[in-house]
């Protein structure tokens, strides 16, 4: 707890900066206009950039309006606006089947606690906590991508490459009103400065106090 407790106030100093930065970019990139459409759009973003995403999602829902046409959508057709998107297959089949159990479970809406929506095929914690605090304006958890757990070992604030274990850490040590807050900013650092593959540590907001920063103290 004493080493929780002496990493909010190193936190509290990244999320500043950070939001100095990139107060534009606390929200979602991916285009959608109702809590379905973050769904479907979040459980295609898996392993793929959000304006691939996009792209797709943008023919998808202006031809297919309602989770009751989803439900009745066959595979094949699904697959001819997916199939640009990394794992389509698998991620068509679990779009079709959450339909179905949304239309079967919960009245046709999409839930918007955290259990609930883990009950649907396909959906994890991660993209969970996307939806309910993207739509629903709710936080019960922290959505951790890879962008997030690389950032949480280079910061020194989480160490490993679990997300729940990292979403544990990251619980405890940040205000909970900054808990959809650390997503965005954490992503938007992670894809301009700090990817897994490479850090530019002489352009990152955050060189003068990250502990891995290759910029001189």
């Amino acid at each position: 707890m004493a080493l929780a407790i002496s990493k909010r106030p190193f936190l509290r100093k990244v999320l500043y900066l950070l939001k100095k930065k990139y107060s534009e970019q606390m929200k979602s990139t991916l285009e959608y206009s109702n809590a379905w459409e973050l769904l479907v759009a979040t459980m295609l973003s898996a392993q793929a950039q959000d304006r691939q995403v996009n792209i797709v999602t943008k023919r998808l829902f202006n031809d297919y309006k309602e989770i009751h046409d989803y439900a009745n959508m066959s595979l094949m057709e699904l697959y001819k606006y997916t199939k640009s998107i990394g794992l389509y297959r698998n991620k068509s089949k679990n779009i079709i089947r959450a339909a179905k159990a949304i239309e079967k479970d919960f009245n046709g809406k999409v839930p918007g606690d955290l259990v609930s929506l883990q009950t649907l095929p396909g959906v994890g914690r991660k993209t969970a906590n996307v939806v309910q605090y993207n739509w629903f304006g709710k936080s019960e958890g922290i959505a951790i991508d890879t962008h997030c757990i690389t950032v949480c070992n280079r910061l020194g604030l989480a160490k490993g490459t679990n997300a729940e274990k990292i979403e544990k850490a990251m619980i405890e040590i940040t205000p909970r009103k900054d808990w959809g807050n650390v997503t965005h900013l954490f992503i938007a650092l992670g894809r301009d400065v700090c990817t897994a593959r490479a850090k530019r540590c002489d352009a990152c907001v955050l060189n003068r106090i990250c502990p891995s920063s290759t910029v001189k103290k």
